[in-house]
């Protein structure tokens, strides 16, 4: 069993507050102590829904919505001068340089930045801050799912609300979903739909919704996107977080580095847990690459190019094949297979070797394709046309 004294006083003191049962504490501990694992039931929280890759030697590996390539030149380049020091604690106060990188990108205060080893840890993070017995999640379906299995293995109650008609989250249906929940939580572009979720809407939801409610927008994927972002929510509001990871356009899934801007009052009150142990905890090749690669505007939007010419490439084929393909916005998008489960279509194109993505309980007939290089969304076009006849 976990020691519950991994939990600080004060926090401990919170929970109980907030409804929590001195027998709770020992799942809560679960989500600091043996990591994020525990919260997802067992499985790691990768945006790949946490199953390790049943072929890490297929040809097309196009099912994690990994970036087909490693981080940025610069990125690399800085990582690569801090290996040089590895033999030093700090060569030099990375985690403030990091920060001020993302002051200059986003406009927020240097207070209202946290970095992460990675975006799950804060995710889970934000869940037992802000959700309890009484005062739970509301979430979008389909939609990455770490949030909603936190939430379950903290028992705090969870509100699954369809996307809308063109598969943005719908707020309105959200906030009457509860009226009284912790914790909204919004991941624009949407994993696994792609899809944008207008500011607007967001602002609205942040009007309505009960004044001691936070709203946790996932922006994972915005670099892909390339359209305006909720950082000036973080910079002006109190109940607002907004997240980032570099696992995406960043090419940096394997070196873990991710981070939050909100309210300086809210990183304290996620960090009281275990003193911010994880918050602390980074890598500096990590921390060094992402710095590098967060001021590198131009190369972010050749590579998002890049990304949408293969995307083109694959699209323009389905829809030549009259495949039914959802609208998107990030590197991937969702086929629905109409007459054939997508567990049967990723076993189909494993025999190509190549890997495709996973399907959502909602939609058993759809599956999830990450966007690769332009070789390989020429590859899985061919794979397709063999195994589809």
């Amino acid at each position: 069993m976990l020691d519950t004294r991994y939990i600080a006083e004060e926090a401990r003191e919170d929970l109980m507050e907030r409804g929590f049962a001195r027998r709770d504490l020992a799942r809560i501990a679960a989500v600091f102590g043996v990591g994020m694992a525990a919260a997802s039931v067992g499985r790691p929280a990768w945006a790949s829904g946490g199953v390790p890759d049943p072929a890490p030697t297929a040809k097309v590996r196009i099912g994690a919505n990994e970036c087909w390539t490693g981080p940025l030149l610069p990125g690399q380049l800085a990582a690569k001068n801090i290996v040089a020091n590895g033999n030093r604690y700090a060569p030099r106060d990375e985690r403030s340089d990091f920060i001020k990188a993302v002051m200059s990108v986003e406009g927020v205060p240097f207070d209202h930045v946290a970095p992460w080893p990675g975006s799950s840890d804060p995710l889970s993070r934000t869940v037992v801050t802000f959700c309890s017995p009484t005062r739970g999640l509301v979430t979008a379906d389909p939609t990455f799912e770490l949030a909603g299995r936190t939430a379950e293995w903290l028992n705090a109650p969870v509100k699954r609300v369809p996307l809308t008609p063109d598969y943005t989250h719908d707020v309105k249906a959200m906030l009457a979903a509860d009226p009284n929940a912790g914790l909204y939580y919004i991941c624009t572009p949407n994993n696994p739909t792609g899809t944008i979720t207008p500011l607007a809407d967001i602002e609205w939801l942040l009007e309505n919704k009960p004044a001691d409610a936070v709203v946790l927008v996932d922006e994972a994927y915005t670099h892909f996107a390339g359209v305006p972002t909720a950082s000036y929510l973080a910079a002006k509001r109190k109940d607002v977080i907004v997240m980032r990871t570099f696992s995406k356009i960043f090419g940096m899934a394997g070196m873990r580095m991710g981070y939050i801007m909100t309210d300086p009052v809210n990183i304290a009150k996620m960090m009281r847990y275990d003193g911010g142990m994880q918050s602390g905890a980074l890598p500096l090749p990590s921390l060094a690459c992402a710095t590098a690669s967060l001021t590198a505007a131009p190369l972010i939007a050749a590579r998002r190019a890049e990304m949408q010419v293969a995307r083109g490439i694959a699209l323009d084929h389905l829809k030549a094949r009259k495949f039914d393909v959802k609208p998107t916005s990030a590197n991937m998008f969702m086929i629905d297979w109409k007459t054939k489960p997508a567990k049967d279509m990723q076993a189909a194109f494993r025999t190509q070797s190549v890997e495709i993505g996973r399907s959502w309980p909602i939609w058993p007939t759809v599956s999830r394709i990450t966007v690769g290089s332009k070789a390989e969304m020429i590859a899985f076009c061919q794979a397709l046309d063999k195994i589809w006849v």
